[in-house]
Formats: C-alpha cells, structure tokens, sequence
C-alpha cells in the first residue's frame, strides 16, 4: 500500500492490536492466529497491527515475528490493512520491517527500542534507519523510551516521506497539542495510551480522533460502539460504558505490572476465543480474575 493511503486509512475508523496465540508451553499457534483473525475481521477495524504491544512484540523472535506478520496478511489480504509491529535494536528493527514489506505488510508501526535510554536525536536516526529500509508507510510510537518531541518530528517528516503516522502512548497533554499544531496534518495522530477509550474523548478534542482498542480482542462489538458513540459525540453511551465497564475493568488491570496485556489475554479466554497463555516476563490474571471479568463482560451482551 501507498504510504499516503495508508495514511488515509488510519485518519478515521477504529484500529486494533490481534492477540498473538501460543499454546499452554509458549510456542506460536499459527491455526488459533488464524481463526482469531478470522473472528475479528467482519467487526470492521480499519487495520490491525500484527504483533504489537497487545500481540507480545517484546517476547518473540525475529523468526516468529516474520510469520506472525506473514500469516496476518495471509488471512487478511482481501479484507483489513496490516501494520507490522517492529521493535528492538535498529537493526534487528529494520530487518523486520523489510521481511514485513516483503510479506505484504501495509505499513510499519516503530515500537519503542528496549533497555537503553538514548538522546533525541539517536532516537530519530534510529526511527530514520527504518524509514529508509521500506517503501511503505511508518507510523511512531511515542512511549517509553521513545520520547520525540515537535523539533526533531519535523525534521523527520521532512527526511521520511514514508513517515506517515504518529501515535501518542505518553499521555502528555502539552506535548501532544503542540506537535499536533506544529506538524498539521503531515501526519495521522493515533491515541495510544492504555487503556485507550478512557482517553479517547479527551484526545479526540486536541486532534486525535483515533486510537487503538486493545478490548476489541474480546469484546469487539462494544469496542465499535463505543467508537462510533464518541465520533457522534454520543455522551451517554459513551459515558456509560466507561462507568460500567472500563473503570471496573482498569481496576483489575492496574493490580499488576503488565497487566495491559495479561487482562485481554484472559478476556479472550472468558468469551471463548482463548491465545493461550502469557509469556514470561509477564504474568497471567488469576482465575479469581477471570471471574471478576466474567461478570463484567456479561453485563455488555452478546458480541
């Protein structure tokens, strides 16, 4: 896909990060990958990315990476746009990204690097590495320890024509409205903070009106409504499901380091479309948490 319309395809809609599968000893489980996007197509995200935060980027291997991306855009080619999450050193990250593109991948989602705090500006060449190793789109993840500000976004964006995207997990009010009115619409502008529709009304009056739903892994359909409410400025709805679901929802979640993603892990495992286990350095919920979350899904309805 073009860079600018992939651009075109994140500016609206709601978009998603797939569980990745693996079975109770930890390995990849292609056919259970599969069926869960499978499942999750027809709810209509208007791109996944495949192994992102949500889909365990930080504990798979390069080769695993590969067909995880492989394997997404097989099942998805015809139907949903996909993002290849990529991550680690520069060149273990450009390395991905290119078996990505070369997989048929949409675009490029550039994950923190890990461990090393760098300056601003070994960040950006290192986000400038990945650009120019593809033709496709690339899309920033400002979280952690990738923290560009306007100066140096600028500069890149003027280096990368194929950086197209820029998704905020920082949570920095200040910081976001001024790249946002420093850059224009030179990029897409993504809400990336966990959980993301908490944030959602806030970010979408500074400019950013999409985000990813890491809950569209197992309540799909709630997710969607939730969206298409906020997008219609439909409050009501909107403020319910935060009261009645989301902030009881955070409240399991925050109990535990990494629980971000160990809770939609378990989420998936109540509605019956199970990826199995986490893998270490995280922890699974606890089966008292299962039925705490239980309760709470039962309460959204059929998906």
């Amino acid at each position: 896909m073009e860079p600018n319309a992939l651009k075109a395809v994140i500016s609206q809609g709601l978009l998603s990060f797939p569980l990745t599968d693996f079975t109770a000893d930890g390995a990849f489980e292609p056919k259970g990958y599969a069926k869960r996007l499978e499942w999750l197509k027809p709810y209509g995200a208007s791109a996944l990315f495949a192994a992102g935060g949500t889909g365990e980027l930080f504990s798979l291997t390069p080769d695993e990476h590969k067909d995880v991306v492989k394997l997404a855009v097989e099942v998805c080619r015809d139907d949903t746009p996909i993002i290849a999450g990529v991550g680690y050193s520069t060149r273990i990250a450009v390395e991905l990204a290119q078996a990505s593109e070369r997989a048929g991948a949409a675009g490029i989602l550039v994950l923190p690097h890990y461990l090393t705090e760098a300056d601003q500006a070994g960040v950006a060449a290192h986000v400038e590495e990945i650009c120019r190793s593809v033709k496709i789109g690339v899309i920033i993840y400002n979280r952690a320890v990738c923290k560009l500000g306007p100066d140096a976004l600028a500069r890149l964006a003027e280096r990368c024509p194929n950086l197209i995207g820029f998704k905020d997990g920082l949570g920095d009010i200040e910081l976001m409205t001024t790249i946002r009115r420093k850059m224009g619409d030179r990029f897409a502008y993504l809400g990336g903070l966990p959980t993301a529709e908490v944030y959602a009304p806030a970010y979408r009056a500074i400019g950013v009106p999409v985000y990813s739903s890491a809950v569209f892994n197992f309540i799909p359909r709630t997710a969607m409504e939730f969206y298409h409410a906020l997008s219609a400025g439909d409050t009501a709805t909107t403020d319910r499901l935060i009261d009645e679901f989301f902030l009881p929802y955070l409240a399991i979640r925050n109990r535990r380091a990494g629980y971000a993603v160990s809770i939609v892990k378990a989420g998936a495992t109540v509605v019956g479309h199970s990826a199995g286990p986490v893998r270490a350095p995280l922890v699974d919920c606890t089966p008292q948490e299962h039925e705490e979350l239980r309760a709470l899904i039962e309460k959204l309805g059929p998906q």
